[in-house]
């Protein structure tokens, strides 16, 4: 599974329970200069696309991707 070295895992505190993500590094880059641009941390940028979800079924991980892409996409 050599893919999964290229991710890099962050935790976090979400709705009262720890969980962990793992995105590849430029998605990180990509969620944290967002975070930065909207005044808020990483924690809570991701709690906020965490929150959004319509489908709670959809992984974190996608919905940061999704989210990261949108952000790529507005530059």
């Amino acid at each position: 599974m050599q893919a999964a070295r290229h991710l890099r895992k962050r935790s976090f505190a979400l709705a009262g329970h720890r969980t962990s993500v793992a995105l590849e590094p430029e998605f990180w880059l990509v969620l944290e200069e967002a975070a930065r641009r909207l005044g808020l941390s990483l924690a809570a940028l991701v709690t906020e696309v965490d929150t959004a979800r319509a489908d709670a079924a959809q992984p974190l991980a996608s919905a940061l991707r999704l989210r990261a892409l949108a952000e790529a996409r507005r530059g």
